[in-house]
């Protein structure tokens, strides 16, 4: 299958489900008198699970990006996955609904955020998988970041364990391997193009190699 039918299939995917989770944001239908300002600040569960989730797409969709755009072609086993890590980022919706619910109603808050972090262990494991098998069909060689792979299978899992004993603590892990996610592989991609700025190269040349090295492993499945 060419490439570009891969791309745009998952690419879809990503769209709706980065698209249902603002199906999540509830309206608080405050009556004559109340106070609408409170009742939507009451409702930050449903904000914070909201973006948490929705920026925690947008990186996956970065990374599977980075990582088709190396790549000369899709074999069926690829195919298939593909379609594994999709039918995880599909599933992201709904625990991201029970957890801003259970969390606004004061109760079944372990129970939701451990659902939470379950189904965000199995993207990344999912990824991880795909990460792999997708290697042999990079246009160019590049050494796996064993440190990197460890921390993309570890991360979720950890924070996920935390939710059985305090799901405040939880909360912020699953926000901070997000913003992990973000800021280590854009940190690595400017020091890899000022290294290569220093070393005489053109900004071009900085560009092509901070590339590299943000499709050689500085995805969910390795690096993050």
């Amino acid at each position: 299958m060419k490439k570009s039918r891969a791309e745009a299939f998952s690419d879809g995917v990503f769209a709706v489900a980065a698209t249902l989770l603002v199906f999540n944001l509830i309206d608080p239908r405050v009556g004559r008198g109340d106070d609408l300002g409170k009742a939507l600040l009451a409702e930050w569960p449903s904000y914070a699970a909201y973006v948490i989730s929705f920026s925690t797409i947008v990186v996956i969709w970065v990374n599977h990006h980075a990582v088709a755009d190396a790549l000369e072609r899709f074999d069926r086993p690829l195919l298939f996955l593909n379609g594994l890590l999709l039918l995880t980022v599909a599933a992201i919706p709904f625990p991201t609904g029970l957890l801003a619910h259970y969390l606004q109603e004061g109760h079944n808050q372990t129970a939701a955020a451990v659902a939470y972090g379950l189904t965000m262990t199995a993207m990344s494991v999912a990824f991880t998988i795909f990460n792999l098998y997708s290697r042999r069909y990079r246009v160019s060689f590049l050494k796996l970041d064993w440190v990197g792979l460890s921390l993309g299978v570890t991360l979720w899992p950890l924070a996920t364990l935390a939710a059985l004993f305090n799901v405040g603590l939880a909360l912020s892990l699953y926000a901070f391997v997000v913003v992990f996610y973000i800021v280590l592989p854009i940190i690595r991609e400017r020091r890899a193009a000022a290294a290569a700025l220093s070393h005489g190269g053109t900004l071009g040349v900085a560009h092509e190699r901070a590339r590299a090295a943000e499709s050689s492993g500085r995805d969910l499945g390795e690096d993050a």
